[in-house]
């Protein structure tokens, strides 16, 4: 196939003043240690979305924390396939393949970690699914702040990512996706998945060629 950086570039590079950064689910239940769901390499790019959120909240460009968090009020299908989400009970083994509570509503594996804590003014969106637009204000926020573009972050690049990068490509914002601030559990798919976004819903480049770009507005 082709290469598509080319026209990628022309079409989805940022508008300044009107890029907003996107934290896809850095949250405590994916990043601890010993946690049922810990994506290790998530923690490696905390520094990677540390230095952009620092870089877009000095800009005053819109900033978005997304959060996946389970609940037995809305026992969604997820939580079928990925029992680690559904609460543990008292005394019972946790880890891989049982109820774990991770990420469940009301407990601390739900939040962001406290290195990329969203301020108090910063929207967070609690999803129930992988895209970060379903079934949230998130589409209605972004337009609010007239944001055209999006810079992606945040785990597992395979999953809740790639969702929140479809997502936002098919209500037509321009995306770009830190191939050094997002992670997943395996390498091979974290190439796989980041192909894919490069041919077909985004720009892939790296914090440096962002912050880069930005810092020039």
């Amino acid at each position: 196939m082709a290469d598509r950086r080319e026209p990628f570039e022309r079409a989805l590079t940022p508008e300044p003043g009107r890029t907003a950064l996107v934290v896809v689910d850095m949250q405590r239940g994916f990043l601890d240690p010993g946690e049922a769901m810990e994506v290790p390499p998530a923690r490696e790019i905390v520094p990677v979305i540390h230095a952009l959120l620092d870089l877009f909240r000095a800009k005053d460009l819109p900033v978005v924390f997304s959060e996946f968090v389970y609940s037995e009020s809305a026992p969604v299908l997820i939580g079928t396939l990925h029992l680690e989400h559904q609460p543990a009970p008292p005394g019972a083994p946790r880890g891989f393949g049982h109820p774990s509570s991770a990420c469940l509503e009301g407990t601390a594996s739900a939040d962001t970690v406290s290195d990329l804590a969203p301020r108090p003014d910063e929207l967070v969106v609690r999803k129930r699914g992988y895209d970060a637009f379903a079934g949230t204000p998130l589409d209605g926020a972004l337009r609010a702040r007239n944001v055209t573009s999006l810079v992606v972050t945040g785990t597992m690049t395979d999953i809740c990512v790639l969702a929140t990068v479809i997502g936002a490509l098919h209500r037509e914002y321009r995306v770009t996706v830190v191939e050094d601030g997002v992670a997943t559990l395996w390498p091979e798919i974290q190439r796989a998945t980041l192909d894919i976004i490069g041919r077909a819903y985004g720009r892939v480049v790296t914090g440096k060629e962002v912050a880069d770009q930005i810092s020039g507005w």
